[in-house]
C-alpha cells in the first residue's frame, strides 16, 4: 500500500515579497526586451508615432560590450 505524499501549496505570487535588487539581478542576468508603440492622434489624424524597441542586459567578460572605450563600435 502506498501513502500519498502531500506537498504544501506554493505561496501565491501576489503575496511574495521580492527585493528590487533581486528582481533587477534576475532580469539583467537573462536580459529584458522592451517593446511598445505610442500614437498621438486628433480627429483620426496621426500626429506623432513613437516605436520603442530596447534590449537591456548585463555585460560580463564572457559577453563583452560591443562598444569600445571611446564609444566606437567594434565589429
Amino acid at each position: 500500500m502506498t501513502v500519498p505524499v502531500t506537498r504544501a501549496a506554493p505561496e501565491p505570487l501576489a503575496e511574495r515579497r521580492i527585493a528590487l535588487v533581486d528582481l533587477l539581478d534576475r532580469l539583467l542576468a537573462g536580459g529584458v526586451v522592451l517593446s511598445g508603440d505610442l500614437t498621438l492622434r486628433i480627429a483620426d489624424v496621426d500626429l506623432v508615432r513613437v516605436d520603442l524597441k530596447a534590449l537591456i542586459s548585463s555585460v560580463s567578460e564572457d559577453v563583452p560590450s560591443p562598444w569600445g572605450p571611446a564609444g566606437e563600435v567594434r565589429l
